[in-house]
């Protein structure tokens, strides 16, 4: 019973929790931070910062001395060979006892450079994880607005059906009072049947932007998902702050993809001096201790032990002669690998500029094409109003009273796409300028 009851406050709970993030409503900012905390790519790449952080302690412990211990028991019989005393045995039973250790004096200054190595291999994972951070962090910002932009669409078409029910209504009085022909009201009723249709499928695509944001925010369901709507007005004489250089100028110093890509480079270079190192004659000190112990002897284990312990110390000198040319190998790759990541790096810089060149461009045109559409609604919303007095009088068909009103809709979505590009294009540029994502 006790176990019945506990499983039903746990689902109690569970269902309120779940009650309370359908009830929530998601600003841009909220929808970041959660995105971040739970995208499986920035979780992937902590832990692979992680590992390259474990690499680099690791080659630090290479500069230690090594330390290794061995112990050995043997037992002979059958006319077994004493080795204390060369005596013949039926059995005899030995330990013997080792404690050595080697300590690096000089190697070419592998060591340390692969120290060098590995900092610069951590710090560039650290980069990766802040450009998937980012990356993460737009393509919300960009689904955001799509939710946003959608939902002004659906504003829009809803609005355009419910003016032709209402037309609908206006036309069948006058169809029953012998005023218009009975054409008329089927022609408009196939209209609205025409825009329902032209809801649907915007709210289908409503639907669809906030199923990739709920994704993207790794939620189990869509269903009562919600987000702030702002209030977003763009200025028709904006005015885009900076020219592409000046932005590009601010990123390549702040951006990570680039941080990491410098750092990529001088590991690379790093581990050139690594494999030139293999040229260099290595020097090491070596230690030893050991004792060993044979029940052939009349003397007992502790005796025995500091009777036959002998203490060893000397320096190993190989110098490397003939290796089947792995050493020049080894550079010659490792001076391709610098050479790629320079490639690397000026392939990040030049994607980096065409990022800003593009964003700049596309805020640029949506400027101009929302500045185009403030005008046409202008026109097109006087246009439909003199048409639809006109047909309310019978003085235009309905042909021409649909094609208005279809005109007007469309300046209004051209519009709100427009609005909507150049918000999304500035936010990046502002993005690479070092600014927060906010719509504020």
């Amino acid at each position: 019973m006790k176990k019945i009851l506990i499983l039903i406050f746990t689902c109690l709970i569970s269902s309120q929790a779940l009650i309370f993030s359908q009830q929530k409503v998601w600003s841009l900012e909220e929808c970041i931070k959660y995105a971040i905390q739970n995208n499986i790519q920035i979780k992937q790449q902590l832990i692979q910062t992680l590992v390259q952080q474990n690499s680099l302690d690791l080659s630090k412990t290479q500069l230690l001395p090594t330390l290794n211990g061995q112990a050995q028991y043997s037992y002979s019989y059958g006319h077994a060979l004493s080795q204390t005393n060369y005596q013949f045995f039926s059995s005899v039973k030995s330990d013997y006892f080792y404690l050595g250790g080697t300590m690096p004096v000089f190697n070419g200054l592998q060591y340390y450079n692969s120290i060098r190595k590995n900092k610069y291999l951590v710090l560039a994972s650290q980069q990766d994880l802040q450009d998937i951070t980012d990356n993460v962090a737009l393509n919300v910002a960009l689904a955001y607005l799509q939710i946003l932009l959608n939902k002004e669409l659906v504003a829009a078409n809803e609005n355009q059906l419910n003016i032709t029910l209402q037309q609908i209504e206006k036309t069948r009085k006058l169809v029953d009072a012998g005023s218009v022909a009975k054409g008329n009201l089927l022609e408009i009723e196939a209209q609205a049947a025409q825009e329902e249709l032209s809801l649907i499928t915007q709210k289908n695509l409503l639907e669809t932007s906030i199923l990739i944001l709920t994704q993207l925010l790794e939620l189990k369901t869509p269903t009562g998902f919600e987000v702030v709507v702002p209030e977003i007005n763009v200025d028709p004489n904006a005015i885009i702050s900076g020219n592409i250089d000046d932005i590009y100028t601010i990123a390549e110093k702040n951006r990570p993809e680039i941080k990491s890509s410098e750092l990529k480079l001088r590991a690379s270079e790093y581990s050139l001096k690594m494999a030139k190192g293999g040229r260099s004659p290595v020097l090491a000190l070596n230690y030893s201790v050991t004792s060993q112990y044979t029940s052939s002897s009349p003397d007992n284990f502790s005796t025995q032990f500091k009777t036959f312990r002998n203490e060893g110390a000397g320096l190993t000198l190989n110098i490397p002669i003939l290796n089947g040319w792995q050493v020049n190998k080894n550079i010659s790759n490792s001076k391709l690998n610098v050479e790629t990541s320079q490639y690397n790096l000026e392939g990040t810089q030049k994607q980096l500029y065409k990022n800003i060149q593009q964003a700049y461009t596309d805020a640029v045109a949506a400027l101009k094409k929302y500045n185009v559409s403030l005008k046409a609604i202008a026109s097109t919303e006087e246009s439909f109003r003199y048409t639809e007095q006109k047909f309310n009088v019978g003085m235009v068909t309905s042909v021409d009273y649909n094609a208005s009103k279809t005109q007007l809709l469309k300046s209004q979505s051209d519009m709100a796409q427009a609005k909507y590009e150049f918000i999304f294009k500035t936010k990046v540029l502002d993005f690479y300028k070092g600014l927060p994502l906010t719509l504020n």
